[in-house]
């Protein structure tokens, strides 16, 4: 089959268990600042937060020196007494051209509104583009950052980790549908064997077809990716999201009807794609909405936005939309 065919090119398999260990600590009160000190009480019950807090981590890389400005996630816990496993957590990642201009800040209004909502939410920083990310850099940084979890998780047991959500926009919405189909990769692909890996997945204006969007002139996954598909096929095969579906894992794709930055055929493509696969996605397109917008907090698709991640959070994808 050629690249872009929408057809995984490798066996799929089941989400594996996490195993986590049973003593873990509990970070008993924290303030609204996104840095705080190392943990060392035990957990021995729920404590009442008064409001949304945050809680940074820096995480360990495996491409070279971690860089403690862009190597760290967000965590936010919501207000109110959790007990252990009663917090869904969803995990999301910014776009921005996988390029250094724009960073996990510009999705702590959603973090927030999610947190609201009551979950626990992971925002994720990475190094990109002209700030020592690019390929493999970029993309083993997120993996690296889902795969922390597990120590986010013995830090604040009141989340759940076996059944979460990845949310993305734009180039972060291919790391994320990327991020919850990693099981699939071979040994020596970059981002093989999760620790950690959502299992459901929200794109919002992804290039989930990345051989289409680079054969049609986006030049910002090219440069991502280090070449054109012709160049470096390799690559493509292990990160581009049609080239690895699990129909296993449902996706729900949200896309702007005027986005003329990432064209919402890539969003079509790949939920057609599943589907043929025999998986469960969903395209759901936000009229009159463009690339920018879809995420801005004044957009009139702004509350659909968030109160799809919500439920899909909570529930299976037939759940959360007709299809």
């Amino acid at each position: 089959m050629p690249l872009g065919c929408g057809v995984s090119r490798r066996p799929l398999s089941t989400t594996a268990a996490l195993t986590l260990a049973s003593t873990v600590a509990f970070l008993a009160s924290c303030s609204t600042t996104a840095t705080q000190p190392p943990v060392e009480s035990m957990f021995e019950g729920p404590a009442r937060l008064d409001e949304v807090t945050v809680q940074r981590f820096e995480y360990p890389t495996r491409s070279g020196e971690a860089d403690p400005e862009q190597n760290w996630a967000d965590l936010y816990m919501p207000s109110g007494e959790h007990e252990m496993d009663t917090l869904p957590l969803a995990v999301i990642i910014h776009g921005g051209a996988w390029q250094s201009e724009i960073g996990a800040d510009s999705f702590a209004p959603l973090a927030r509104e999610l947190a609201a909502r009551g979950m626990a939410v992971y925002n994720i920083e990475y190094r990109r583009l002209g700030s020592g990310g690019g390929w493999p850099t970029t993309f083993r940084d997120v993996a690296d950052a889902l795969d922390n979890v597990v120590e986010v998780n013995a830090r604040f047991p009141q989340i759940t980790t076996d059944d979460e959500v990845v949310v993305g926009h734009s180039a972060g919405a291919q790391l994320a549908v990327w991020g919850g189909t990693r099981h699939l990769l071979d040994d020596d692909e970059v981002g093989a064997h999760p620790r950690f890996r959502p299992t459901r997945v929200v794109s919002i204006a992804g290039p989930l077809d990345a051989v289409y969007s680079a054969e049609h002139g986006d030049d910002r996954i090219i440069a991502a990716i280090g070449g054109t598909p012709k160049q470096v096929p390799g690559r493509y095969t292990m990160v581009d999201p049609i080239q690895n579906i699990d129909p296993a894992t449902p996706v729900v794709a949200l896309h702007g009807t005027e986005d003329n930055v990432v064209s919402p055929e890539n969003s079509r493509r790949y939920v057609d794609a599943v589907n043929r696969a025999g998986g469960e996605a969903e395209l759901v397109l936000l009229e009159g909405e463009n690339h920018v917008s879809v995420v801005s907090g004044d957009s009139p698709a702004y509350p659909e936005v968030i109160d799809t991640i919500a439920r899909v959070s909570a529930a299976k994808l037939q759940d959360v939309v007709p299809g």
